[in-house]
Order: structure tokens, then C-alpha cells, then sequence
């Protein structure tokens, strides 16, 4: 007896995009001060369309979302999930307020930068 499968597996078809790449594309929309008819103009898409990606209604095809991020000043990147915890602190430490001390990238939150006028000694 022969039994094919792809009859009784479905394609996991997503419901729309996941809720943060949603709100950062709202969020880079409006700190750019554009409603969603200035946006959909730029990537030639009607207004009502860029609500239903906003609101998760509709899933955009991958050059059209490419197209989005990329008139927003954004990109994707595709990080291996181990890597993304350091991503993400590299992220939020790029959006540190103004005025914080700059700290170099590698620095531990236990190590403190050195002065800049301080001399090493030499061997």
C-alpha cells in the first residue's frame, strides 16, 4: 500500500508578519513622519495595502517587504538563533541615549573603559 503524504501535510502558511517586524516598520514609517499613503507611494503599493501588512492581515511577498524595509532605511539579516542574543545587545546598545559614554564593542558590562590620557608603561 503506497502512501503519499504531501496529500496529508499541509503548508504552515503564515497569518501574517510576526507582531515586532510589524511595529518596526510602523515605528520607522512614522519617526520618518510619512501616514501610510506616503509609504505605500514610495514602494507603489495603495495605502489600504500597507495597513493590512501593518495590521498582520496580509503577508507581503519577500520583495515587496524587502522593498518596505529598504525605503524605510532598514534591512533584514538573517542571524544563526545562537547569535541573536548578541545581536540584539549590539542593537541596543547602538540606540544608547545620547550623552552615554561610548564604550568599545567588546567591553564587558564589568570592565570600564580606560582614560584616554592615561600612558602605559612601556617594557
Amino acid at each position: 500500500m503506497k502512501h503519499d503524504l504531501r496529500k496529508r501535510i499541509k503548508p504552515l502558511r503564515p497569518k501574517g508578519l510576526p507582531e515586532d517586524l510589524r511595529t518596526r516598520i510602523k515605528e520607522a514609517r512614522v519617526k520618518r513622519g510619512w501616514g501610510q499613503r506616503e509609504l505605500g507611494a514610495h514602494v507603489g503599493l495603495p495605502q489600504p495595502h500597507i495597513s493590512a501588512i501593518e495590521s498582520g492581515e496580509i503577508v507581503p511577498r519577500f520583495d515587496t517587504l524587502l522593498d518596505l524595509v529598504r525605503v524605510l532605511d532598514q534591512d533584514i539579516l538573517l542571524v544563526p538563533r545562537e547569535l541573536v542574543p548578541a545581536v540584539q545587545s549590539l542593537i541596543r546598545a547602538q540606540k544608547a541615549p545620547a550623552g552615554s559614554e561610548e564604550r568599545p564593542l567588546y567591553a564587558t558590562d564589568d570592565e570600564e573603559p580606560e582614560p584616554k590620557d592615561k600612558r602605559r608603561d612601556e617594557i
